[in-house]
């Protein structure tokens, strides 16, 4: 009886989806199968809003009807689907321009939003952080200052004593000015979020760690990942955009020097630029990845066309050459006959986050992609009393060989080049004795 109560408390929505009858941009798919594999995406992002999907509505078109976006004529299908389902509210599969957002709601006589309202929706009930907060906040005031038109014109600000009389600020007007204040506001407060971050990312960098960023589509598996390799507790839902704040943990890799890991914010299709403006200090932490860690849904049918929106918007970053490791997840629902066939590909590293499988493989990898402070194979000797330097090679290198002599310890092993300079030694197979570190 709660479950019950609890799902009639929830919105109920009639999705609402636009097909072009052109040539695919997917191979292998038609422009009708594209247009319903993105309406079954969009009722998933309404399900993680927390709405009730009551319905759905696909039409093909030749072109977009450049008033109400499906044409009158659907707008009657549309409205007979609304009181049938008892659906207050309509969710176009697309980006609305505020003339088509209003002309909608009066042709349908109900609310209308777009996916680009409905995606900051879920954003700000999943930002916990102040700066993810802010950010969503800024985005939805730019997304809303332009559909301020068409509201109520009455005069709120008439005269009221000397010189001030005259024909007063209309409501509009005094809307968008506070807006326009708030979003000051809100951006300045982010750009100081941004400086403090950027301090603490100097932090770090004096200490010469790499730094590996999981990039992918939403819903790919990257905290699940994340939580593997860092043991985090980062929140793991099978609803879109469950974590939006990045959060960054230190993982330790085979050669025992340490990586910065950081999970963030999935992508999705057809992604606003507005959002990636307004999440820009969320997305530094891509930027400034030393590699990039590209997780895929391997599982997914619609895989490869996943694959191509992350690489967009990787692109949009400035993000085109830096080094990079895909890395299929959730093998564990493909059968044994899909992986020996994927398995002979190349480059790919092939993991089940969930059971953990591949993991040890994974970090490998990265450890020989890290660019950032590499691992150079040394000879050397320290003297048996100096236990620092020997702790210290120990704890941040792999050591490969070691034999006493008299009161030293040679020793040969593969350490980070920041511990090569701190102990004074060179790569040539000899070293400086005693080095102080």
């Amino acid at each position: 009886m709660k479950s019950t109560r609890t799902t009639q408390n929830l919105e109920r929505v009639l999705l609402v989806g636009l097909g072009l009858k052109r040539p695919s941009r997917v191979p292998g798919m038609d422009s009708g199968s594209v247009a319903r594999e993105s309406l079954e995406e969009l009722a998933e992002l309404a399900r993680s809003a927390g709405a009730v999907v009551a319905g759905s509505v696909l039409q093909m078109r030749e072109s977009v009807d450049p008033a109400t976006v499906v044409g009158r004529g659907k707008l009657d299908e549309i409205r007979a689907e609304l009181h049938a389902h008892d659906a207050p509210l309509v969710i176009f599969d697309g980006n609305l321009s505020p003339g088509q957002q209003r002309n909608l709601e009066r042709g349908l006589e109900c609310r209308v939003i777009d996916r680009t309202q409905l995606i900051l929706d879920i954003f700000a009930r999943h930002a916990r952080s102040r700066e993810g907060q802010l950010q969503v906040e800024l985005a939805q005031l730019n997304y809303l200052l332009p559909r301020l038109a068409g509201s109520a014109s009455e005069l709120s600000r008439l005269g009221g004593g000397i010189g001030t009389r005259g024909p007063g600020e209309q409501k509009l007007e005094t809307d968008r000015r506070r807006i326009r204040d708030r979003a000051r506001r809100i951006a300045a407060a982010i750009e100081t979020l941004r400086r403090q971050r950027a301090l603490r990312r100097q932090a770090r960098q004096a200490v010469a760690l790499g730094t590996v960023a999981l990039v992918g589509y939403t819903n790919a598996g990257k905290s699940t990942l994340f939580n593997a390799l860092s043991k985090a507790d980062v929140l793991v839902s099978s609803k879109m955009f469950a974590t939006l704040d990045p959060t960054v943990r230190a993982v330790r890799l085979p050669s025992n020097r340490r990586a910065l890991f950081s999970d963030t914010v999935g992508f999705i299709r057809d992604l606003p630029k507005g959002l990636l403006a307004a999440f820009r200090a969320t997305l530094e932490e891509v930027q400034q990845a030393s590699l990039i860690l590209h997780v895929t849904d391997i599982a997914n049918p619609q895989h490869a066309e996943q694959d191509a929106e992350v690489e967009k918007v990787l692109k949009q970053l400035g993000l085109d050459d830096r080094p990079r490791l895909r890395v299929c997840n959730k093998i564990d629902r493909l059968d044994a006959e899909m992986l020996a066939a994927l398995a002979r590909s190349n480059g790919n590293v092939y993991v089940s986050a969930l059971l953990g499988t591949g993991l040890d493989e994974l970090l490998r990898r990265v450890d020989e992609l890290m660019p950032v402070d590499p691992i150079v194979r040394v000879r050397f000797s320290v003297p048996l009393a100096d236990g620092r330097t020997l702790a210290l090679v120990h704890g941040l290198g792999r050591v490969l060989r070691s034999e006493v002599y008299g009161s030293d310890m040679k020793l040969d092993a593969e350490l980070p080049e920041s511990l090569v300079r701190r102990l004074h030694l060179s790569t040539d197979g000899t070293a400086v004795r005693g080095g102080n570190p």
